[in-house]
């Protein structure tokens, strides 16, 4: 009990860290933003350490089954990290920001091809954004995306050679899936695999959809995206890392439905031994 309660806490102190990244490093940072980032990182701060102190969850799926949450709140603090150093500048002879510059920049031209998510989201611009705009821009989505895909690499990696949840004891759909009830519906396993490609399917089109969803609600509100490096970095990272986690969720119910086949096989393998022996 007493060891959960501290994981619950540390993870909440992660969960703050990470949000107030962008407001620690952004030069400029007025004091009403940074209050603002303070209490949206106290509130996810507090919704973390409730989840992970409980005996059973309400809304964080996988929690007992490391490191998929893990490899997601690191990739978003690389993100935010990165994605505020380019935004921030970081003094104009910085060799980190140098080097951000230039892997972005390269990524960026690699990535920039007719009806790719960054061709979307440059073309998604207004019209008066200046080149200088546009290549900040450029660069720091193509930074989010060779994170994003990095970390997807690495669970998949994951996956594949660890075997993931590879685990001593039973693996528990109800804590780690506490939104999926697997007692409704068709089979479990059809419905996992159905959610798995749901879930991918949904991330691929949130890549294209939500930059242009984000800047018409922004033009639509009266924000300007370009000028506001709270903004932009947000905007940028959310872009990436929401399909990250969908893609993410589809690939561990996948392996969740094969889990459970692998189990029910050797459960009738098992039935099948049992009743060719004589009596």
């Amino acid at each position: 009990m007493l060891s959960r309660l501290l994981g619950a806490l540390v993870r909440a102190a992660v969960v703050v860290v990470v949000v107030a990244t962008p407001s620690l490093i952004l030069p400029g940072t007025t004091p009403e933003v940074a209050q603002m980032a303070m209490v949206v990182a106290l509130a996810l701060g507090l919704f973390t350490a409730i989840e992970y102190g409980a005996t059973y969850p309400a809304l964080i799926e996988f929690r007992d089954a490391p490191p998929f949450n893990r490899v997601r709140i690191l990739s978003l603090l690389i993100m935010l990290f990165v994605l505020s150093v380019v935004a921030g500048g970081a003094g104009p002879k910085s060799s980190l920001l140098l080097v951000l510059n230039a892997l972005g920049l390269l990524i960026g031209h690699a990535l920039e091809f007719p009806w790719s998510p960054l061709s979307v989201v440059l073309q998604s611009l207004p019209g008066e954004a200046s080149t200088i705009s546009a290549l900040q821009v450029k660069v720091m989505a193509g930074l989010a995306m060779f994170i994003a895909l990095t970390a997807l690499v690495v669970f998949a990696l994951l996956l594949r050679l660890q075997h993931w949840p590879n685990r001593t004891q039973a693996f528990n759909v109800w804590i780690n899936l506490p939104t999926f009830d697997p007692t409704t519906g068709s089979d479990i396993v059809t419905r996992l695999i159905r959610d798995a490609r749901v879930n991918i399917i949904l991330g691929f089109s949130v890549t294209f959809v939500l930059p242009v969803m984000g800047m018409t609600v922004a033009n639509h509100i009266g924000i300007s995206m370009l000028y506001s490096p709270h903004s932009m970095v947000w905007g940028i990272a959310l872009w990436m890392f929401l399909p990250l986690s969908m893609f993410m969720r589809g690939l561990a119910m996948a392996r969740i439905a094969d889990m459970i086949r692998e189990r029910r096989a050797r459960l009738i393998a098992a039935l099948d031994q049992d009743a060719a022996q004589p009596v």
